[in-house]
């Protein structure tokens, strides 16, 4: 980074790493692309149908074990359908195969390092400790490999900090809410803002939640990752800039302007 050649730097991880190659860059002036963490809620709204749902969510937040950046890490539900989405999500855990990947049928694999999953495994005991619910999961699993139990944990609160933080682990809190406003506001309340959902048939509704959402993107009654064509970046610590797409591309240009003025007489 301290090297004069490269203009440009595209780093994709943490926050605090990626604040320190902003630090870097910033002595040479190199301009910089920063994909970083996400804490992405997903909000259903009250006439979502949790039996259609509940594949589509859990994916959102297991697949690759939750290590992906844009993953569902925290869920807001109204108290109406609270229980039922706890309990589907809590049987589909329970069901989901973890294993190596060499392996038929396995749907989930390790997490990357022995620190990843000691930093879950600590997240889940906390939230525990403060009286919160292991719905589902819970445990590291035996045997070689870092795997941890893909795991729904209810009766928690904003101030945990599975709740506050980013897991980047199978661990995913259910939160319920009792006023649209209020969930939309406490899943703005934080210093990410890489990526959420919203969950309903009413797809106008939805989008009208979604556009309250302070975030790069939102997915509606989805948890696919973004296409290649569309730009994909986060606002406020989750990122600098875009990638993807023609705006991705330009990220890596500079404009170069040239004026003709009056042929002289």
């Amino acid at each position: 980074m301290s090297h004069p050649t490269p203009r440009k730097i595209a780093f994709t991880g943490s926050i605090p790493t990626g604040k320190a190659v902003a630090v870097a860059a910033a002595h040479d002036l190199k301009r910089v692309t920063l994909e970083l963490g996400g804490n992405d809620a997903a909000i259903v709204l009250d006439d979502a149908d949790i039996d259609r749902i509940v594949e589509s969510l859990f994916m959102s937040a297991f697949a690759n074990s939750g290590q992906i950046c844009e993953a569902t890490k925290r869920v807001y539900v109204p108290e109406r359908l609270y229980g039922k989405l706890v309990d589907a999500l809590a049987d589909r855990a329970r069901a989901a195969r973890v294993g190596s990947g060499l392996e038929p049928d396995v749907e989930l694999g390790p997490l990357t390092t022995d620190f990843q999953r000691d930093h879950v495994e600590d997240l889940v005991r906390e939230a525990k400790a403060a009286g919160a619910t292991i719905a589902a999961g819970g445990h590291r699993l035996p045997g070689d490999g870092y795997f941890f139990e893909p795991t729904i944990i209810s009766d928690v609160q904003e101030g945990t900090r599975i709740v506050d933080e980013e897991q980047f682990g199978p661990a995913l809190p259910v939160i319920p809410y009792r006023d649209l406003d209020d969930a939309v506001q406490r899943a703005n309340a934080t210093t990410y803002g890489l990526a959420g959902s919203v969950w309903s048939p009413d797809v106008d509704r939805a989008r009208a939640v979604a556009a309250r959402l302070v975030v790069g993107r939102v997915k509606i009654n989805s948890g696919g990752l973004p296409s290649p064509e569309a730009p994909f970046g986060g606002v406020k610590w989750s990122g600098v800039g875009v990638e993807n797409g023609p705006w991705g591309l330009e990220e890596y240009t500079d404009l170069h302007v040239t004026e003709i003025g009056a042929t002289p007489q």
